[in-house]
Order: C-alpha cells, then structure tokens, then sequence
C-alpha cells in the first residue's frame, strides 16, 4: 500500500556506493550520512511503529485488500468469542450453592439456550430433576437430561407454542423448595410464545410480521409482545412462584434491559397495555392487527407484574454476557494486529442504511485527513439497527448495512467495512453478515442501489463471495461493525 516509500531495485547498493564516496569526501560527516541512510532503509522494511501486518514491502493493492478482509474476520471471530455463553453459564453456577434445594429444573428459549443448557447440564449432571427449552430450527446443540426442543425465529410458531406450554407447565409443578434455572438469550420473544387467552397463534404471528415489516425497534415490539402473552413480560416467574429463579441472561439489547431481552419472562415489566397500543399507533398498523389482538390492547386486562410485586423477591435475574464485553474483545484484538483502534458505542440503533451511512462517512474522514487519528485506523461499534422491508428480497440487517456502507466509500483505497452478527445467522439467511471497500459497487454486475431498494443485499454479496459466514455461533449479543482503514 506504501510502494512510494519502498526503495526502488538496486537502491540499497547504490546508496552505499555514494556513501563511500561521501566518507572518503567527508570523513566523520560521510559516516553520520552513510548510518542515516541505513536507518531510513530500516525502516522502510519494519514499517512504521504501530502499523504490524502492514510493512512498508513493495505490497500490491491486492495484497492489502486481502490482509484488510483477514483481519476484518479475526477481529470478528475475536468479538464472538467473548460471548462465548457456555464460559458465562458455568461460571456463574459454580458460584451458587445449589444443594439446598430439593429439585432443580432447567427451562428457557434463544439461539444461544441450546449451547447454555448444553453449559448447564455439564455443570448440574443428574441434579437437573426435569428441563425445557426452546431452540432455533437447526441449533446442533445436543443434552441428555434437557429437552431442546427446535422452534420457529423470527415469526413465532406451532412448535415454539407447543414448547413454551410444556416450559409453563415444569414452571408450574415447581415447589417453595425447588429451583428453577431460566436460560434466556436473543431471539426468546419468539421462539417461546405463549399466546394470552382469547389470543391464537396466527394472530400473534400477524402482529409480529407487521411489526418487523414496519422497522419497529425490539423495545417497541417486546413491548407489544408482552401484553399479548401468558409467559413473557413477568408472567414465567409468576408461574414459577413460590420457588426460587435465577435467570442467567445473554443481553442481545441495547442498554441491557432485563424487562426486553427475550420479552422479560423472569423479570418486572416497566410498559403497560398503553405503551403497546402507543406503539402500533405510531406505525399506523392498529387497524391492521387481528382483531383479538386489537380488542386485548384498548381492554387492557390482566396486567404483567410489575417491580414492587413481592414474587419478584425470590428471583435473581443475572446478564453473564453483552455486546460491550465482545466490542472490549475486538479491540484488543485490533491493537494485537497494530491497529489505533476506538469503541464508538454499543448501543448503536437507528435505520440500518443511515447508520451504515454515517460509519462510511468515518471511513472517508480518516482516509482523507487523518481525523480523528492516522491509519492504520479500526474503528469498532456495536449495537442493534433496524430495516424498513421496502422490498422482496433477500437479506438481513448486518447484509444491509455493508451495502449502505459500500456505497458510501467507492473509490477509497485501503479501506474496509464489515458488519456481523454474533449469532451467525442475519435475517433469514445463513449468513452472518458481510464486508464492502472502495471496489466493491463498481466490481458488481448488480445495481446496488436497485438491490438496496428491494433489501436483496444477499444476492448483492453472494455475487462478489464477500458474504461473512460463520455457521450458527451458539451466542447472540446482537452485531458488530468494523471499519478497518490501512
């Protein structure tokens, strides 16, 4: 990427040549020049402080491209790693001590229950009296004594319903004296529906459709989700009273609230029938949910239990992993790699295009100028972002949001954009995201931003084979951004 720092062929000789004859001219002097010159050509192969993995060689475009694209993956697998949840689980149960209670049952849902309860079963072995959870279609985790039982994400459906009735039930048949130990991670609100009375499966499944469709952030839909279900929102410790819960919680949202990862099921739910209904207002779908649903909402009867609700006193609710602890990961990977790197948040939301759009902007800063800092430059954010459906294609959110980014950098060299989820699996895609530089819009037979107006931004990617898959993960502590700049 230096190649105009690099000494041309035959430079070395000829600068001692001159150097010769500048000692014979000048004595002293010609061997203070002579040890300058050979410093500078020092440095010309080390490459400068900071800057490992990128030396000033006589490195191709290409060659840089490539390096950019490993790193980009390294520092992603770097994040992912660190929420690894089976660490997280057995961590936190060697520190209880679990022989004061009579029976232990194990429940929970999320793409990541399949590899915690897998965790809780290693630790627990034959104490475990009964358990229940709910996985994703295609989860690979396998247990003995705990039933993983595949379910439908993101629209919830028959066989998370049958699932979630038999995690009540265990719930149920709990006493005073036994435990009960959830495991709750990303995508629990719908792998784990329990429809409230006078609420049908398919009519949940429309609210739920409208409101991905719509862009509704996971607040506003966990929001509505609650109020329309017989487990989420506070209503599984109900079940669970008198005995004791403890809920270990891989937080997949922004600010880690307790009451909205997974839709809250062990924990106090701060929203109200109103809040629900002021959601579907502000995207102007209440004439367009179900009936049912509708009529629930304006009734507002059987509210979800609430923080000074003394069930809640034998209930411990402990988030083992986040999104800042994958973005701390990535950092110190980046500056193993020789990268001045920065965390601009994790709490990163918004239309995904217009957030991809503002970290384009960053890229094209410190290209330019330097600002906020010179290359090698990586820049780390992470978050949850949303997509408007506009279209019919195929894509996910981490997909979109290099296809905004890319669009924002054509013509930059050495610059690299890389978004990815931690679960593995953006949107309804095996993939888990996907990366973009300063080539990619002009190597593409496809029209970008005919493909962004229709969310295809997998075929997009699929043509360039620049899509980031990394096959299920077993953790979800929602996406990581990059921008690497060599």
């Amino acid at each position: 990427a230096w190649d105009e720092l690099a000494p041309e062929p035959g430079s070395s000789r000829r600068s001692v040549m001159k150097g010769a004859i500048v000692l014979v001219l000048f004595g002293p002097l010609g061997l203070y020049l002579i040890s300058l010159v050979a410093r500078w050509l020092s440095r010309g192969r080390r490459g400068l402080p900071g800057s490992r993995g990128f030396r000033h060689s006589r490195a191709s475009n290409m060659e840089v491209d490539r390096r950019l694209r490993r790193h980009g993956r390294a520092i992603l697998k770097a994040a992912i790693q660190a929420a690894n949840p089976a660490a997280a689980v057995v961590r936190e149960l060697t520190r209880h001590n679990l022989d004061r209670y009579q029976r232990i049952f194990v429940v929970g849902a999320g793409k990541a229950s399949g590899t915690m309860a897998r965790a809780a079963e290693k630790i627990l072995g034959r104490r475990i009296t009964a358990g229940w959870v709910n996985v994703k279609d295609g989860d690979p985790a396998r247990c003995r004594r705990i039933t993983l039982h595949p379910s439908g994400h993101p629209v919830p459906n028959a066989e998370g319903q049958f699932g979630a009735m038999q995690i009540a039930q265990l719930a149920g048949t709990s006493g005073p004296r036994d435990l009960i130990i959830c495991l709750i991670s990303g995508g629990a609100s719908a792998l784990m529906p329990l429809p409230a009375e006078g609420i049908s499966l398919a009519a949940k499944q429309e609210a739920t459709r409208l409101l991905l469709a719509c862009g509704a952030t996971i607040h506003e839909m966990n929001a509505v989700r609650k109020h329309l279900s017989a487990i989420k929102g506070g209503h599984l410790a109900r079940l669970a009273a008198p005995s004791t819960v403890i809920s270990l919680i891989l937080s997949d949202v922004v600010g880690d609230d307790l009451d909205v990862i997974g839709s809250g099921p062990t924990a106090p739910d701060c929203t109200t029938f109103a809040t629900a209904l002021a959601v579907l207002d502000r995207y102007a779908i209440r004439s367009r949910v179900a009936p049912e649903v509708r009529h629930r909402l304006e009734q507002g009867s059987g509210e979800t239990p609430k923080p000074s609700d003394p069930l809640f006193n034998r209930v411990r609710n402990l988030v083992i992993g986040s999104n800042q602890q994958s973005l701390n990961a990535a950092a110190a990977h980046a500056k193993q790699l020789g990268y001045r790197t920065v965390i601009l948040s994790s709490t990163m939301q918004g239309e995904t295009r217009d957030v991809a759009s503002v970290h384009a902007a960053i890229a094209r800063q410190i290209r330019t100028t330097g600002q906020p800092f010179h290359p090698p430059a990586c820049v780390i954010s992470g978050g949850e972002t949303t997509v408007t459906i506009r279209g019919s294609g195929l894509g996910g959110r981490n997909q979109e949001f290099a296809l905004a980014a890319a669009m924002g950098i054509v013509g930059l060299r050495d610059v690299l954009i890389l978004s990815g989820g931690t679960d593995g699996s953006d949107g309804p895609t095996t993939a888990a995201g996907a990366l973009a530089d300063g080539k990619t819009i002009n190597r593409s037979k496809l029209d970008a931003r005919q493909a962004l107006a229709a969310n295809d931004s997998n075929r997009f990617f699929a043509e360039l084979d620049d899509l980031v898959v990394t096959g299920p993960t077993g953790t979800n502590v929602m996406d990581i951004h990059l921008i690497l700049v060599a």
